[in-house]
């Protein structure tokens, strides 16, 4: 559904996924500074909005997905993770319960199918599942919401009706301008900085959208092991990119090491009003931290942002016996 905020003066349509709203309005460094000083809102409509109603929402989603969802407090948001049966991140939802009902966002296009998934999941329970991304609109930016989510750089997000998406006191910020702050806070972001063989520990979402004292939910055993024994394939950077060059790296081109080997692919790139050029790469797990790396021709200095040594928190008591000392 295309926002009607792409008619707007100076707007801009973003790429894929985010071709449906604007990437910005003429000026992306202003509105990157206005965002982040309170005084600007994205329009991020072309994100899928759900809401499960019933008695029973909350035991229901805690059985399916990766957070604790049983005890969550009324207005408390919080992250979550389908997985897959091998814990490949299949979705990732952002959600707040309201006390009567819990309302999720997602990424764009993927709300009908997780919809269609949750609905054949209800079997006898007292739950209903609605796709509602047609009636309701995502927004960052000050304001108020059916539901509200903290979000990079102090702003907030919120899930508001679609005739409510532009309030008339703040300017408006492209798609551009949060991605930038996003990227900075690193933040990865599911379909851009993930793929479809990424697991929870690989971009950093132990904590934030897993709980690791919780009950059986799918793909659960590849998160115990990894949390247990460690080494992950893969871990999220972020990477500082050559400033001299006048070209972003494109999502998924390959980053490398000197030489020409591919070690990992970029995920998102954006300019920061005070980093400069920055983007998100997942890279093999083995890759040097202070490696020199080129991401997408562009050259790259890599941030830890998840350790090479995640994970790896089983404690392994090798006793020998009075035999074997012998």
């Amino acid at each position: 559904m295309e926002s009607p905020l792409l008619q707007s003066r100076g707007a801009v349509a973003a790429d894929a996924p985010d071709q449906e709203i604007a990437a910005h309005y003429g000026e992306p460094m202003h509105e990157q500074r206005a965002l982040e000083a309170g005084e600007a809102f994205v329009d991020r409509s072309n994100r899928g909005v759900i809401r499960v109603d019933g008695p029973d929402r909350l035991r229901w989603l805690h059985s399916l997905v990766s957070q604790h969802l049983e005890g969550l407090r009324p207005d408390e948001p919080t992250q979550a993770l389908l997985l897959s049966p091998n814990g490949h991140i299949e979705h990732h939802m952002h959600l707040v319960d309201d006390g009567e009902a819990v309302w999720m966002h997602v990424e764009p296009g993927t709300a009908p199918e997780l919809a269609g998934f949750l609905d054949r999941m209800r079997f006898m329970l007292r739950v209903e599942v609605h796709d509602l991304s047609g009636e309701y609109a995502v927004v960052t930016g000050p304001g108020e919401g059916v539901a509200t989510f903290p979000d990079v750089a102090g702003a907030v997000t919120r899930i508001v009706p679609r005739d409510g998406l532009a309030p008339g006191d703040l300017r408006p910020a492209g798609i551009w301008a949060y991605e930038a702050l996003r990227i900075a806070a690193r933040v990865p972001r599911f379909g851009l900085d993930t793929d479809h063989r990424t697991i929870p520990h690989e971009a950093g979402l132990i904590g934030t959208a897993v709980h690791l004292n919780k009950g059986c939910y799918r793909g659960q055993e590849t998160v115990a092991r990894v949390h247990n024994l460690g080494r992950p394939p893969r871990r999220l950077v972020m990477l500082h990119l050559d400033g001299s060059v006048d070209r972003l790296p494109a999502h998924g081109d390959p980053v490398e090491i000197p030489g020409g080997r591919a070690v990992g692919f970029v995920g998102s790139a954006a300019r920061h009003h005070e980093l400069g050029p920055v983007a998100l790469a997942l890279v093999k797990r083995n890759v040097p931290v202070d490696a020199d790396l080129l991401a997408g021709g562009v050259a790259a200095a890599q941030e830890v942002v998840v350790s090479p040594d995640t994970g790896a928190n089983a404690q392994i008591d090798l006793r020998r016996t009075a035999a074997n000392r012998a």
